[in-house]
């Protein structure tokens, strides 16, 4: 698990390799990465927007920006957690993924960017 906090917001990922969906011959490695965002403070935050810094290796650096989370944008109360899991198509099959979710303090309207942990994407077929 890779985590880090910022703005008492914790931020969890734990990454997978999606081996029933991924197809080496054809250089598609699919990730899927599990999310944990727990509020440790004291006032409600809602996520607003992400940016995804995406890195496959051999074909550089991809960014993903968008609203809320899978379609959401949800309101985490003081001692709440919303957990989520999304995928990544790797056409490598190693790289890196880290971010920002730009949230807002919703007790005094305060912007806040909230880092990803940066976490590794490997593929176990090249592992062997």
């Amino acid at each position: 698990m890779f985590s880090t906090t910022t703005f008492d917001i914790k931020v969890s990922v734990i990454p997978e390799y999606d081996i029933k969906n991924s197809f080496p011959s054809e250089n598609r490695f699919v990730f899927r990465y599990h999310v944990t965002i727990e509020n440790l403070g004291d006032h409600p935050v809602q996520l607003l927007k992400r940016k995804w810094l995406i890195y496959d290796v051999g074909f550089g650096y991809t960014e993903v920006e968008g609203d809320g989370v899978i379609g959401l944008t949800p309101e985490i109360n003081p001692g709440e957690t919303f957990k989520y899991f999304s995928n990544v198509v790797l056409r490598s099959g190693v790289g890196s993924m880290s971010g920002v979710y730009f949230c807002i303090n919703l007790h005094n309207s305060e912007n806040l960017a909230i880092d990803i942990p940066k976490f590794n994407l490997m593929a176990e077929v090249l592992s062997n």
